[in-house]
């Protein structure tokens, strides 16, 4: 069944969500301020608008996809936003990555404007996307989860509800700390394989179905032995969300010496100019002289 949606923020996922909803038969109208993303989904069959507001004003389901809280508020409640051009009870779908206290007074603002809210942040990044197989967690009351699902099962393989608004962004914090960790363990043992003069573009064959098996050693090892930095995410992202992670652990007490190890890699590779590239840059990390004992 095609339904009418709204996009918030057509950057690499959004565009990627946006294009996966447009392939499988859905209404799409989408605004940014980058004319050019809009211009490629246009290309595809969606509709330009204005603003989030006139986006917003025939859909039954709004999708934000942007880099911070602050940015979801204005779009959202801001001048021209979606609140002022949305039907009541259109539900808005945050996939967003951002705090979950924030994502709770979110829902509590569009509440008081007579909207609906889910949190549904994802995992799988624009590859999985465009198709349609993200894993979403969703956070919000039961019955919006599931109306939301209408719409979220065209990008979706794995779509879990988590709990209460925020839930989903929990979730994804958790997400980020175990892909955070995971991506700098095959950086780090990818460039041990190559000092150590193993084939490491067969490691993750060797490998496949052990305990040390996972989706990020079979898709990244064979991108961080070439080089290959093509982007599909961006460092500083990560940096955001290890970040919302420690901010959390400190509300919960909890001790991640491991995160935040992590987080501060992340942080120097940013700071050194490489904040927008891909997660395949941790290589640049290990740069150093050629060790001679294995030439």
């Amino acid at each position: 069944m095609s339904e009418k949606a709204a996009l918030i923020g057509a950057g690499a996922m959004g565009g990627a969500i946006g294009m996966r909803l447009l392939e499988t038969g859905n209404s799409l109208t989408v605004f940014d301020l980058d004319a050019e993303k809009v211009s490629a989904l246009v290309e595809k069959g969606a509709i330009a608008a204005a603003s989030a507001a006139e986006a917003a004003s025939q859909a039954d389901f709004v999708v934000t996809s942007l880099n911070s809280p602050k940015i979801v508020e204005i779009a959202v409640f801001g001048e021209n936003g979606v609140s002022s051009g949305a039907r009541p009870g259109t539900l808005i779908i945050d996939m967003s990555s951002i705090d979950p206290d924030a994502t709770k007074a979110l829902a509590a603002q569009a509440a008081d404007a007579g909207l609906r809210w889910v949190d549904s942040p994802l995992s799988g990044g624009a590859p999985k996307a465009l198709i349609g197989e993200l894993t979403l967690m969703a956070g919000g009351a039961e019955a919006d989860v599931q109306d939301a699902h209408r719409l979220l099962k065209h990008v979706s393989s794995n779509y879990t509800h988590m709990g209460p608004v925020g839930a989903g962004q929990t979730t994804k914090l958790i997400n980020q700390v175990l892909c955070g960790l995971g991506f700098l363990a095959v950086a780090e043992a990818t460039q041990l394989a190559l000092d150590a003069g193993v084939d490491a573009q067969k490691i993750p064959t060797a490998l496949k179905g052990g305990r040390a098996d996972s989706a990020i050693l079979q898709e990244y090892m064979p991108r961080f032995v070439d080089k290959d930095y093509r982007r599909t995410g961006r460092i500083d992202n990560m940096v955001k969300d290890l970040n919302g992670a420690q901010d959390l652990a400190r509300r919960t007490h909890t001790a991640m010496p491991l995160t935040a190890l992590c987080a501060e890699v992340h942080r120097m590779l940013t700071s050194a100019g490489l904040g927008g590239e891909d997660q395949a840059a941790l290589m640049e990390f290990f740069k150093g002289p050629d060790k001679e004992q294995f030439k």
